[in-house]
């Protein structure tokens, strides 16, 4: 497979993908990446012309798993199920795509004039239009929330973000359980309300434990 014109294309990637999210986008130059998956430059010219061109490749090939899904959801009719739906399919993503995932934060943070996020930032632009429409659907018919939705997706996908930034590193756990106690604190705070507290307390056993 590797030998076929598929496989050069997918192993540049593959192998892109690896090097930019351990020493950073800016850190790995075309013959690194041309070693890594045992091709020629020409190879790799060929298929994207350019680094930058295989990085918006890179993007274009792994993001859509991430925003078709969540272009899909529909409310619940309910705000916490709805966003929970929105965390736990997210988290979901970033626990089967850590390599990338660790990539696509990095290159929200980048250096705003770099070619890096100059390449994500349409793609994090992509990401933020969808969770706006999840989180505007949420809210959909709440009175006290008009006009606030574009605030509250850049909170809630910042503390989304965050929380897998800190479970790639290892310091928590990406699973339903920690999707729910994320929209639990979007929407209470650290003080839970009772019915929240009961709700986790009912479901304990229930949600799988994850990695």
């Amino acid at each position: 497979m590797k030998d076929t014109p598929a496989g050069h294309r997918a192993e540049l990637m593959d192998r892109a993908l690896e090097l930019f999210a351990a020493y950073g986008y800016d850190g790995v130059g075309v013959q690194n990446v041309c070693e890594a998956a045992a091709v020629t430059k020409p190879t790799l010219y060929h298929y994207f012309h350019s680094k930058r061109g295989l990085l918006e490749a890179l993007m274009q090939d792994r993001i859509g798993g991430l925003l078709s899904p969540l272009a899909e959801l529909k409310a619940a009719g309910d705000t916490p199920e709805t966003l929970r739906f929105a965390a736990s399919l997210t988290m979901a993503f970033a626990r089967n795509n850590p390599t990338f995932y660790r990539l696509y934060l990095a290159l929200w943070f980048a250096p705003l004039r770099s070619e890096g996020h100059e390449v994500a930032s349409k793609f994090h632009a992509r990401h933020f239009e969808a969770m706006e429409a999840v989180c505007g659907a949420a809210t959909r018919g709440k009175p006290g929330l008009r006009n606030r939705n574009r605030a509250l997706t850049a909170s809630f996908l910042g503390m989304l973000n965050n929380a897998i930034g800190l479970a790639l590193n290892n310091y928590s756990a990406l699973n339903d359980r920690a999707a729910s106690d994320l929209v639990d604190q979007f929407l209470y705070g650290i003080l839970r309300p009772a019915a929240a507290r009961r709700r986790e307390s009912d479901n304990d056993g229930d949600i799988p434990s994850g990695t």
